[in-house]
């Protein structure tokens, strides 16, 4: 069957620094309309950095839209047409002071397919080299060092909840 549905009518609605949003009017497959609101991104990277001592490099911060401070792999968004493992390796450094003689993909995910059109690609770094933190000026941020171990209990008991820091974790 054929589940692609048409688009009819779209219209932006806000258009923003970091984001797009855009309200389409629709023809669902049975032949009635609907309405979809689409955040449109343009994706972001995040890096699984793993020790020598098998340790993750994590940051901690506090993120407005969830109310609290969590923990998180470093990450960033894609600046249009960047390439991710370039936009992945440079939040690495600026954000943790560390670069890595070996970075690898681990897979692509769609965070939030129901109304985004983001995609984050999970890397997995190693053979890592301490230089120098970069933040923005913006940036606010603890790096901590967890053993894998504890990183996995932490993900079980909600510690960890962000779901590109679980998907990397668990792929590395």
């Amino acid at each position: 069957m054929d589940m692609t549905e048409k688009t009819l009518e779209s219209e932006i609605v806000y258009d923003g620094k970091i984001m797009t949003v855009k309200r389409d009017k629709v023809e669902l497959v049975n032949g009635d309309t609907s309405y979809r609101e689409i955040v449109l991104h343009n994706g972001g990277a995040t890096i699984a950095a793993l020790t020598d001592d098998d340790e993750f490099l994590l940051v901690r911060q506090y993120r407005y839209a969830c109310g609290g401070v969590i923990y998180e792999l470093p990450a960033g968004k894609l600046e249009k047409g960047e390439d991710p493992a370039r936009c992945a390796a440079r939040e690495l450094e600026e954000e943790t002071g560390y670069v890595a003689d070996k970075i690898e993909l681990l897979t692509a995910m769609l965070p939030t397919p129901g109304y985004s059109s983001e995609h984050i690609y999970v890397y997995k770094a190693t053979g890592l080299r301490k230089t120098a933190q970069r933040l923005d000026d913006d940036e606010f941020l603890e790096v901590e060092k967890i053993k894998r171990s504890d990183a996995l209990k932490m993900i079980k008991d909600n510690v960890i909840t962000d779901a590109k820091t679980i998907v990397g974790i668990l792929l590395t």
